[in-house]
């Protein structure tokens, strides 16, 4: 009779000893968990803040003005009110040595204006650099980009629209150009578009 007491209360001290250890881990986990997700949420805030540039190591010059040429081409001299062109963007090596230069859409800028007023520009929305090694070497001496103009107007904005949500240009005479944002001095020649 002694040993049942004795056993059943063996087994319920085991039992209380197990749910208060229990109780301790969870209340430690909780408290881990707790910890882990401030933390991340401090992680989350210092990622969402301006990435540096990255430091340059390769050693190879940046392209300028007297290493490369712009040209550009266009499907055709018109246009549709409400249509769409595509134009070739193509940056040419001139120069003696290697040289880096971002061939991205952001950088290798397309720009429509009528008279002094610029009516849409390809570096509104942001693109994936495409940083390229130009040099004299065949398949490294040239680079074309296809950029296609909706026959609308994004001059004005400062946020990236989709093609279909921008007012369209009225027909006339627009004048394409391209430039590099990294010097804007060096322009392609002129391409005269007709919207009609």
């Amino acid at each position: 009779m002694y040993r049942r007491r004795r056993l059943v209360a063996l087994v319920v001290l085991v039992a209380l000893l197990a749910a208060a250890v229990g109780a301790v881990w969870g209340v430690g986990k909780g408290i881990g968990a707790l910890y882990y997700w401030f933390n991340r949420a401090d992680i989350n805030a210092i990622s969402r803040q301006t990435v540096p540039t990255a430091k340059k190591t390769s050693g190879v010059p940046n392209c300028s003005s007297s290493d490369v040429r712009l040209e550009l081409t266009a499907a055709s001299s018109s246009v549709a009110v409400g249509g769409s062109l595509d134009f070739t963007a193509a940056i040419s090596y001139t120069g003696a040595g290697s040289c880096l230069i971002n061939g991205a859409n952001d950088s290798r800028i397309l720009a429509i204006t009528s008279g002094d007023q610029t009516i849409w520009k390809s570096d509104i929305c942001p693109a994936t650099s495409r940083m390229l090694l130009m040099s004299k070497s065949q398949g490294m001496n040239r680079d074309e980009a296809k950029i296609t103009w909706g026959a609308n107007a994004n001059a004005t904005d400062t946020t990236c629209r989709k093609s279909s949500e921008l007012p369209k240009v009225k027909a006339g005479t627009y004048v394409a150009r391209l430039s590099l944002k990294s010097d804007p001095d060096l322009k392609s020649d002129p391409v005269v578009i007709t919207v009609q």
